[in-house]
């Protein structure tokens, strides 16, 4: 905090007044932000919130989530006019690493009555990012604010609404992403995605993984690689992770901690929550249904060897090879997640698939002949969509033929919005999800009668 109180030493020299409310914001500032500051040198800032886009400016909290104001007493909460709104922001922006140039931009916050609620840094070797959450008045806009920055001494200056899940404090929400990780594989991609804000994530097996790396000129080292924009990762697997982030290069902080959370998945090994619903269909049968992973491949090729032809090609959309190739990549916790019904007697009879597609989601089904029209699809595919919603989709697309009337009527019966899209005989069905919510339709069929 030497930027800080170096300017507040400068002033007081010099017999300059400091006003009181660039003294309060600094020091709330020296007892907030040098925590931060500590900690991001070691570990690093506050993952973006699950949904990084553009938000409406936040008026109404959640009850326990305001945070304490730094302005002067009677005025509304910091960053606001006596009566007005406030918005939330957040700000990345790279300083001169010179002392007193964060405290000249936080002064120049000050004056507009900006409140800094959390401040985390990004050494590089010239210059230091600086990444804010920022309370401001309601009427600035992103425009209005980086032009103020940008004044102050910032340069690149990138700014996005907030909202209250970003007033999680960054220690907090990076164990929750390790533990999430921890407890389930499939969780990994989606908490890159937490950590890094707005980016897309895909997986490569590892012989096209290879492929990229001799594209990239060389392949990529077990530690992986930075390029600006572009991060890769080596998979537990063997694979490759990439990650891609267009409007915002990424800093070597945040790729120490992206390479943190892989090896933390690689060292932990296949893992899937162990949780099952024992359910009883319309005609009575009882299924359980639970999450499945590469360990199932032996009874998922059993189960593709007692389908006929037409199911097979109903949902892969022509004619099937061997099934080991893709059964491998759809169990794959890296590509996304599967459920799979099972009877009493441990015989897989349907499966469910939830697959991470860049910035897109996709479900698909494949339940076997004899199982068909007793509701598994439905409980499959409500259950998929539920999943999908938890973790922030905006929507999740089917890919199918027209004439397979069993998968267009378990996306009607969701009850959600959908969108049809034919091309020479293939249909694409979107459904569209209320992440907020983080819920889906109601399960359409079966009846929970115990949970194992």
């Amino acid at each position: 905090m030497s930027d800080v109180t170096d300017a507040v030493a400068h002033l007081v020299e010099h017999g300059t007044a400091v006003p009181a409310l660039v003294l309060a914001s600094l020091a709330a500032l020296i007892a907030t932000a040098g925590f931060h500051t500590r900690w991001s040198r070691r570990h690093g800032q506050a993952p973006p919130a699950d949904d990084t886009g553009a938000r409406p400016p936040t008026a109404e909290r959640p009850a326990g989530t305001e945070p304490t104001g730094t302005g002067p007493a009677g005025s509304g909460p910091a960053g606001s006019e006596p009566g007005g709104e406030s918005a939330l922001w957040r700000m990345r922006t790279t300083v001169r690493d010179a002392p007193g140039s964060l405290a000249v931009l936080c002064a120049a916050l000050a004056e507009r009555r900006i409140d800094i609620l959390s401040l985390q840094t990004h050494p590089l070797a010239e210059g230091t990012v600086d990444e804010f959450l920022l309370r401001a008045p309601g009427e600035l806009s992103g425009t209005e604010l980086a032009e103020l920055v940008t004044a102050a001494g910032g340069a690149r200056t990138w700014t996005e609404r907030a909202d209250a899940h970003d007033l999680v404090d960054a220690p907090t929400r990076v164990l929750g992403l390790a533990a999430r990780t921890a407890l389930d594989a499939a969780e990994l991609p989606l908490a890159l995605r937490q950590l890094l804000g707005r980016c897309t994530i895909r997986s490569l097996p590892a012989t096209a993984g290879a492929r990229t790396g001799a594209e990239a000129g060389q392949a990529v080292p077990p530690e992986g690689t930075l390029e600006e924009t572009v991060l890769r990762l080596r998979a537990p697997e063997g694979g490759v992770i990439t990650v891609e982030r267009p409007h915002l290069p990424f800093t070597p902080a945040e790729f120490a901690r992206a390479r943190a959370l892989v090896e933390l998945d690689a060292r932990l090994g296949p893992r899937i929550p162990r949780g099952r619903d024992v359910l009883t269909l319309p005609e009575g049968s009882d299924i359980t249904v639970r999450r499945a992973d590469t360990r199932d491949v032996p009874a998922a090729k059993a189960m593709h060897e007692r389908c006929t032809p037409r199911t097979l090609g109903m949902r892969y959309h022509g004619p099937v090879g061997d099934a080991d190739r893709y059964l491998n990549h759809l169990l794959s916790p890296r590509f996304g997640r599967t459920l799979a019904a099972q009877t009493a007697s441990g015989r897989i009879v349907g499966l469910g698939h939830l697959l991470w597609d860049g910035d897109e989601t996709e479900v698909a089904l494949l339940v076997e002949d004899g199982w068909q029209r007793r509701g598994i699809g439905g409980e499959l595919l409500a259950r998929l969509v539920a999943m999908a919603a938890e973790t922030g989709c905006e929507s999740v697309y089917a890919v199918t033929q027209a004439s397979n009337t069993g998968m267009v009527a378990a996306m009607r019966g969701l009850g959600l919005p959908l969108d049809y899209q034919i091309e020479e005989g293939t249909l694409v069905v979107t459904a569209r999800l209320d992440p907020s919510a983080r819920s889906a339709a109601p399960l359409p069929h079966g009846e929970r009668i115990g949970r194992e």
